[in-house]
């Protein structure tokens, strides 16, 4: 009997938090998308949802989603985390192509261009908290559960040309940045340029990467500015967390 009720309660708890992630739903920027983005058979499933204000500064390149599509499979301004107030600022400005490959979520707050000749791409369950910025100009990439605190930021540029002042040798202004898959980012990192992680690496906030970790394994801690080695034998209890975390994100 108290396990039924315990059944009970948590089925009820659950279908609660769904009606409060539509009651939050920004239908009118919801349905414009989607209409806008897809083919019919695509768009009147509408695979990505808005909470919140945004600002759609442009929505110009393409945007695939691989797998099967479900409603409210992509959340922007998702609200999943600890705050619950958007400040209003989130934009969006895609020139080149963003690939979905399954559920992605977003915090408040974020900002995201994606440049004319740019590639980014999601794997399943990945995320961005909220006031994160990712700024792509050639290629960035996340693997599955890829999931990002808040405040962090994913830029594979310095936007200004940059150059040795004695051999005049000028630098690449971009590089690509790829993130492993089962990556667990603290809040306000930095991922710049030449970033590229190996799975299950946990990545302590504050930090600043700026090159590749692959080398030093898996099941790895990295941290500082700039991101150095710390431990190794180390990662998020991903399988003891999975199916809660997918119950509680997945719309």
């Amino acid at each position: 009997m108290i396990e039924i009720l315990k059944n009970n309660y948590r089925k009820a708890k659950s279908g609660y938090q769904k009606f409060q992630l539509y009651y939050a739903v920004n239908w009118t920027k919801t349905i414009y998308f989607n209409f806008k983005k897809f083919p019919f058979s695509t768009a009147k499933k509408l695979p990505v949802f808005f909470y919140g204000n945004v600002k759609f500064a442009s929505i110009a390149g393409k945007i695939e989603i691989e797998g099967k599509i479900k409603k409210g499979m992509i959340g922007f301004g998702q609200p999943y985390e600890l705050n619950t107030l958007h400040k209003g600022i989130a934009e969006i400005n895609i020139l080149g192509k963003i690939v979905f490959k399954g559920h992605v979520q977003f915090g408040k707050d974020y900002f995201i261009y994606i440049g004319e000749n740019g590639y980014c791409e999601f794997g399943h369950m990945s995320s961005l908290g909220s006031y994160a910025k990712l700024i792509c100009i050639e290629s960035i990439v996340l693997g599955n559960y890829a999931r990002f605190g808040s405040e962090c930021q994913i830029i594979d540029t310095n936007f200004h040309p940059m150059m040795n002042t004695i051999t005049e040798e000028k630098f690449k202004m971009t590089a690509p940045i790829v993130i492993g898959n089962y990556n667990y980012v603290g809040s306000r990192v930095s991922m710049m340029q030449n970033t590229k992680t190996p799975d299950y690496c946990t990545v302590a906030s504050n930090s600043l990467c700026n090159t590749d970790y692959i080398s030093f394994g898996s099941n790895i801690l990295i941290g500082g500015i700039p991101a150095k080695f710390i431990k190794d034998s180390i990662s998020r209890d991903w399988e003891g967390e999975k199916d809660s975390l997918d119950a509680y994100l997945i719309v």
